[in-house]
């Protein structure tokens, strides 16, 4: 592996980590601040991973990414969206990445 894409991988796990480490920051928190979210992370890996021929399915690779089954995160992490948050997801008319 050449360094750059070290380099990249290392920085990707890294976001993981980190995400995995915040749960207490909701998806619709990363939408509304950075226009993306652990699903988005999760369904950009699963095109790259397709893009090297490796077969990954959405609910599998979100569980690379959550750490965990999605279900059992949300079950245990998320939290109904305030009326300011979804207010402010709707504000912003980005399509989801």
């Amino acid at each position: 592996m050449d360094p750059t894409t070290a380099a990249e991988a290392a920085a990707f796990r890294r976001l993981v980590a980190h995400l995995r480490e915040r749960a207490d920051v909701q998806n619709i928190d990363l939408m509304n601040l950075a226009g993306f979210c652990r699903n988005c992370l999760a369904d950009w890996y699963r095109e790259a991973a397709s893009a090297e021929g490796l077969a990954l399915d959405k609910e599998a690779a979100r569980e690379r990414i959550y750490g965990m089954p999605s279900a059992e995160w949300k079950a245990r992490h998320q939290r109904e969206a305030s009326p300011a948050q979804q207010a402010a997801f709707a504000a912003s008319a980005k399509p989801h990445a």
